[in-house]
């Protein structure tokens, strides 16, 4: 399966586009996992702590891998609070308990903590090399999210937006709310996935606030009535590195969160991790967003999408949304 161009393939700077992808799965540790990424893609194994381990010099960057639990890792204000106290046998003395408590909580989490790869920013082009990793993640025994009740592990996209515009975020946020259930069912959500807040939808309201023709924020509005109406980073489609790259100031001030990491793309949050699928690839899952792309693209069809969404959902329906979207799809 080969990977599909959206309908901007290179930034304004004449690049390909980029797509930072991140993989969770179960029963393989860090630094069996950081081999294999350095087995397929070369660069040097770094040790940054019993759990996290990073392979540095790859064609594309840094991969990072690890167990993906805050607590199994070191505290870096904590070190830095214990390297401001006067003593320094007694700054040494606390350093070492504490990285050696949080290996303790690593060792102890990690058969149900998963293990998450975060690769750098990849050409869309060649996200098809990413397959040969996860072939080899297969091979070596990882299980993903239909392997236990206790898994939600997920496959995240980070696309690079392909313009910065208010009236291009707004139109791939449209395009997004009318195709989610299309998504989901495509990609058959794994029900721990739905019943957890991984990757929630988007609450009927702010979908027909949204999709209302009259809705026309400047950017600091739709930042304002994202963050308003989604108080969480665990949507399926999640704004909020998006929305800390473009207004630092406007988002800290609705939302404290120090786990958002600003950034110029999209973060989808919403493919399962499906390794015991025989055709399951990124690929796959990257092709399915480049219809969010499309969608987005075409503003007579664009607009034609969302009156109908609003159509139907402003009044009771005999029929369902997904059946619409099937048809479409088909016509597609």
């Amino acid at each position: 399966m080969k990977p599909q161009a959206p309908p901007v393939p290179r930034t304004t700077q004449g690049h390909l586009r980029r797509v930072g992808v991140e993989i969770e799965f179960a029963a393989l540790a860090p630094v069996a996992a950081a081999e294999l990424v350095q087995d397929r893609f070369g660069g040097d194994i770094r040790q940054l702590n019993p759990h996290r381990f990073k392979v540095e010099g790859t064609r594309w960057g840094d991969f990072t891998v690890e167990l993906d639990a805050k607590y199994a890792h070191p505290d870096d204000k904590v070190l830095e609070r214990t390297q401001a106290s006067g003593d320094a046998d007694w700054q040494r003395l606390r350093a070492e308990l504490h990285n050696r408590t949080r290996a303790l909580i690593g060792d102890a989490v990690s058969g149900v903590v998963p293990t998450e790869i975060v690769c750098p920013p990849i050409p869309w082009l060649s996200l098809g090399e990413l397959d040969s990793l996860f072939d080899a993640l297969r091979l070596q025994g990882a299980r993903d999210t239909r392997d236990s009740l206790l898994y939600a592990f997920g496959l995240h996209l980070n696309p690079e937006v392909p313009s910065t515009g208010t009236e291009s975020l707004l139109a791939h946020l449209r395009a997004y709310m009318i195709l989610a259930e299309w998504l989901r069912e495509e990609i058959d959500i794994d029900i721990t996935r739905e019943v957890l807040p991984h990757a929630n939808p988007f609450h009927r309201d702010y979908a027909l606030q949204v999709l209302d023709p009259g809705y026309r924020p400047d950017l600091t509005t739709l930042v304002r009535d994202y963050a308003v109406a989604n108080p969480s980073r665990n949507r399926e489609l999640d704004l909020f590195p998006l929305f800390a790259f473009l207004q630092p100031d406007t988002l800290s001030g609705l939302l404290g969160d120090e786990r958002i990491k600003p950034r110029p793309t999209y973060h989808y949050r919403l493919p399962n991790a499906q390794f015991a699928q025989p055709d399951w690839s990124v690929v796959a899952e990257w092709n399915r967003w480049v219809e969010v792309e499309r969608l987005a693209a075409d503003e007579t069809l664009l607009a034609e999408r969302s009156a109908a969404y609003l159509a139907h959902h402003r009044r009771i329906p005999l029929s369902r949304w997904l059946d619409r979207l099937r048809e479409w799809m088909k016509e597609a």
